[in-house]
């Protein structure tokens, strides 16, 4: 049942819920792949489909517009998972169960996907529609662009035409973007050692943080779960002896952590004692954060006494050591645009196991020279502390282009269309036009999207009345391209 049939553009959110069922987490986009292959077979298209499962669908220019440069209409199918702690979905296996809020579509307990949904949406609705007159259209839908920009950095574009991008994976409506950071990913491990020890376990979690795009949202001073349970546990370990039995937080490196987890033995007559560091750090965490994070908790719970592994006092140490001194957050702001972040990390996904213990970071820079250098303070860090490091997902930045035909044809149909100019801007973010740009000479290009509020996390909502603005606008911009 599609349970968004009264919602307009009604072709856009008839394959929005469609999606919505397919399960499209990164690394897990098989079946969503295989779906936008069946559509190209279904609909007479042209395809390609490769062993990334990046999808790429063309259809001919219509009557009258043979002679019109092709467009490009680019998103990504894969979607951040992240859910709230009582939400039983399996991203693996189960759909989103989607409803309306107002004026907003919203999935209950988890992430929307409208990051990148929409654009999948938006481009079969287009493909579709037989009325709508455009030039040749080439659909690029890649795969895992939130884990590194994966997808667009292994497909092949050659049999592609077109020089102007579209890229649908912006969230601000009339904002349009014109360049973007770059980025990688980095891996640290450091190994750890084990022994017993008799006390009372005591399990920690840090929850209530608001988290968010770790592009978008770095700049507005939300707690890393991550960095401030290890803050938590050095204030406990610098008043009473602890061993540390587990730790783990986040669940994906370009999401600012909501919640963390640890558990530690202590002496059965120190119970009160780490009651009331507990206390005293949360109410301190409590005030710094009291504007950005307001939900902002931390619950105990005692466990029963008995004999349970801990790390070894140099293995806990060494981590605490870590935690404490690992850069986090945003590094340096932009001398060129005012209030743009220029160069940041984010530590995204912590593990604890029996050889190591791992921190997943996404460093992200528009300057080249400033994202190495973040990857050679986290290098330096780890193996100063006996561990190592993997790179992995290194990805360009998207440099801005002075003159641009596709900004004035923006600017002129935006301005007929809504009585105002459009917004060209940069952004902290990833895109994946600068992988585009390495591939496609003279490429001009922008970013565009509806309003799709809090992304990365379970309160992600997309403006249906914005959605369906960008969707008029986008089709009268085809048109426009004769």
């Amino acid at each position: 049942m599609n349970y968004l049939e009264n919602l307009q553009p009604q072709n856009v959110f008839r394959y929005f819920q469609e999606i919505s069922q397919i399960p499209r987490g990164s690394y897990h986009t098989k079946r969503i792949s295989d779906y936008l292959v069946d559509f190209a077979k279904e609909h007479g298209l042209e395809y390609y489909q490769d062993q990334d499962d990046n999808v790429i669908i063309i259809k001919e220019a219509s009557a009258g517009y043979e002679n019109a440069e092709p467009v490009i209409l680019q998103g990504h199918m894969d979607m951040v998972c992240e859910k709230e702690a009582d939400c039983e979905i399996d991203f693996e296996k189960d759909g989103l169960d989607l409803y309306v809020d107002g004026d907003f579509l919203k999935a209950k307990g988890t992430t929307l996907g409208g990051d990148d949904g929409v654009a999948v949406a938006y481009a079969l609705a287009i493909l579709d529609d037989d009325t709508l007159m455009h030039p040749r259209l080439e659909v690029v839908i890649t795969s895992d662009e939130e884990v590194g920009l994966l997808g667009a950095k292994s497909v092949d574009l050659s049999m592609l035409k077109g020089h102007i991008l579209l890229n649908i994976d912006s969230d601000v409506e009339g904002h349009f973007l014109t360049s973007c950071a770059g980025g990688l990913s980095a891996l640290v491990k450091l190994p750890v050692t084990w022994q017993e020890e008799t006390g009372s376990r005591m399990s920690i979690r840090l929850h209530g943080l608001s988290g968010g795009h770790s592009g978008s949202e770095i700049d507005k001073e939300h707690a890393n779960a991550i960095i401030e349970i290890g803050r938590i546990l050095k204030y406990a370990e610098q008043r009473m002896p602890i061993g540390l039995i587990s730790l783990e937080g986040g669940l994906k490196d370009n999401a600012i952590p909501r919640e963390a987890f640890g558990a530690v033995v202590i002496a059965p007559d120190d119970k009160e004692l780490f009651y009331q560091c507990i206390k005293e750090i949360t109410a301190v965490l409590q005030k710094e954060y009291q504007i950005s994070e307001p939900e902002l908790a931390v619950s105990i719970e005692t466990e029963a006494e008995g004999s349970y592994p801990v790390l070894t006092a140099s293995s806990m140490q060494k981590i605490l050591f870590y935690l404490r001194n690992v850069p986090n957050g945003v590094m340096h702001m932009s001398t060129n645009i005012k209030g743009l972040v220029e160069t940041s990390l984010n530590a995204g996904i912590m593990k604890l196991d029996q050889e190591a213990f791992s921190v997943s970071t996404s460093v992200r820079s528009s300057v080249g020279s400033r994202k190495e250098e973040l990857a050679d303070k986290l290098t330096y860090l780890t193996e100063f502390l006996g561990g190592e490091i993997a790179i992995d997902g290194d990805y360009p930045a998207w440099e801005y282009q002075a003159e641009s035909k596709v900004r004035d044809q923006i600017t002129e149909i935006y301005k007929e269309m809504f009585g105002k100019a459009p917004v060209f801007e940069a952004i902290h973010a990833g895109l994946e036009c600068g992988m585009f740009a390495d591939k496609i000479e003279g490429m001009d290009a922008v970013s565009f999207g509806p309003d799709n509020l809090d992304i990365h996390t379970p309160k992600e909502r997309l403006s249906i009345s914005s959605a369906e603005r960008v969707y008029r606008f986008l089709t009268e911009l085809l048109r426009g391209m004769k």
